[in-house]
């Protein structure tokens, strides 16, 4: 499926309506995976971005971590709409989960001292490309994803259910699946408010 890259970035939404269903298959889904870790740019080419695909009862077990967790620290009167938030992103298809390798980090701060502040900032930086270029992707495959963060609250079970290496830091979730529901209106302020030419 081709579409125009500029149609593809205006296309692309937060959507919260998704179903156990794709339109391509999960050797597809790994396919765009692997290429976008492995084209996605990063500071020093220092490939940082670490990235685990949950399909099926995988996906579903990371999202009960997940409720079980907040049921812990929410209040009881208030869980009902966290436990119907939490099953919304259970009904997908999948689940991405993006990690940043905090030894790679270590060793460029040890290697290059005098941006030894910048590399933490510069591997999110990373992250978040990545996590834009597959979201572009899987949107123009036909799936529907968010965003979500619910580390560190949910790292340490999240590293100890799929023996996550210990420095791998857990960025952001990413459910997605076959859409159920449009998403809302954008609305956008002026432009020239954002962007400045000279």
């Amino acid at each position: 499926m081709s579409k125009d890259f500029y149609e593809a970035v205006k296309k692309r939404r937060t959507i919260y309506g998704i179903g156990k269903e794709s339109p391509i298959s999960d050797e597809r889904i790994k396919e765009i995976v692997e290429l976008l870790v492995k084209e996605t740019p990063s500071s020093f080419n220092s490939q940082s971005s670490r990235v685990v695909v949950l399909f099926g009862k995988n996906h579903d077990k990371l999202w009960e971590i997940t409720k079980e967790t907040l049921r812990k620290i929410v209040p009881e009167g208030n869980f009902s709409s966290t436990e119907e938030k939490i099953n919304s992103f259970k009904s997908g298809y999948g689940t991405i989960l993006y990690f940043e390798d905090q030894n790679v980090i270590k060793s460029l701060q040890d290697q290059f001292q005098l941006y030894k502040d910048n590399f933490p900032v510069w591997s999110e930086q990373s992250s978040g490309m990545l996590q834009i270029n597959i979201w572009n992707a899987l949107s123009l495959e036909g799936l529907g994803a968010s965003l979500q963060h619910y580390n560190p609250l949910i790292d340490d079970a999240v590293r100890d259910e799929w023996h996550i290496p210990q420095n791998w830091k857990l960025i952001g979730q990413m459910p997605f699946g076959k859409p159920t529901a449009d998403p809302g209106d954008k609305d956008f302020i002026p432009i020239d408010s954002r962007v400045k030419f000279f």
